[in-house]
């Protein structure tokens, strides 16, 4: 018999309502294609999908919590507020939540994207993106 962890499911996730799993897991689909694109050197496109994983992960919380569809916005920082994330946790959403613009487009940027991220900036935003989905799982039981 094959674990269910092997599968990619976990106890925690089975338990879920199917609405709260489809963003839960959308958002370990997104930090793992974070994680990739960090590994090959697409940094800009690790801190977008950084971004996204953290704004899924968030509003899979808060459907969990309330029952209610997850608000439509995609301010980090409105969605922490909103979840009771700590102090430093709401500085760092804070900061990555800008990256959901600046990653795309050039205009917004003021540069080719690909030219503002380097792989410092990368990992500092993967290892923070983490601790939130961290963070986050450890509440939606």
């Amino acid at each position: 018999m094959t674990p269910l962890v092997t599968l990619g499911l976990d106890v925690m996730t089975m338990s879920l309502r199917p609405e709260t799993r489809l963003w839960w897991e959308q958002a370990r689909r997104d930090i793992r294609i974070a994680a990739h694109n960090h590994a090959h050197r697409d940094y800009e496109a690790c801190v977008f999908f950084c971004e996204q994983a953290a704004q899924k992960a968030l509003k899979a919380l808060l459907l969990h919590r309330t029952s209610e569809p997850p608000p439509k916005i995609h301010n980090l920082a409105e969605l922490g507020r909103r979840a009771g994330v700590g102090s430093s946790m709401l500085s760092f959403l804070t900061e990555l939540s800008p990256h959901y613009m600046l990653t795309r487009y050039p205009d917004a940027a003021g540069a080719v994207t690909s030219d503002l991220y380097d792989g410092r900036m990368s990992l500092r935003f993967l290892r923070g993106t983490r601790k939130v989905l961290t963070w986050c799982r450890t509440r939606l039981r």
